[in-house]
């Protein structure tokens, strides 16, 4: 596996996040105020955006209602994500890690995130998702032996 590839997978995946990034305090409060102003009270179809949260993610997870699940690298204590790819795994859900839980947090408006999950996509970027389902699939779900058979040096 090349670093360019997974740098490329990276950006891609940053880039589809950035398109689900769920809406902001501020966002919230100006689009409940039109709701009121225009008197509807119905909350009308769900936005289609990023899940995070460790609970709320292993709860996807579980249900199987997750398509992705990106994981931060540097969790701290690192005990809280060290069973989420065999989870994923068993539960047969594409998962990736990428460094800098700062950089999740970015995503959904926090400081830090440790996991993300994305459940579902519009149409137009289907495409996108099975491109990085692929390439994360074969990078960690398909890889995970030959990368576990190398942890502390032993065979």
């Amino acid at each position: 596996v090349s670093t360019q590839s997974t740098g490329q997978t990276a950006t891609n995946l940053f880039k589809l996040l950035k398109k689900y990034k769920p809406e902001t305090a501020a966002e919230k409060k100006d689009r409940l105020k039109s709701m009121a102003d225009s008197g509807k009270t119905e909350a009308g179809k769900k936005p289609t955006v990023v899940k995070y949260g460790l609970n709320h993610v292993t709860a996807l997870v579980e249900k199987k209602k997750a398509q992705l699940v990106v994981i931060a690298h540097d969790v701290d204590p690192i005990e809280l994500v060290v069973w989420m790819p065999a989870l994923c795994r068993k539960m047969n859900i594409p998962y990736c890690i990428v460094k800098g839980k700062a950089r999740l947090g970015q995503v959904v408006h926090k400081k830090t995130a440790a996991v993300l999950a994305i459940t579902s996509v519009k149409a137009e970027d289907k495409n996108a998702l099975n491109n990085l389902v692929s390439s994360v699939t074969t990078n960690y779900n398909d890889r995970f032996d030959e990368i576990r058979k190398t942890w502390g040096g032993g065979h």
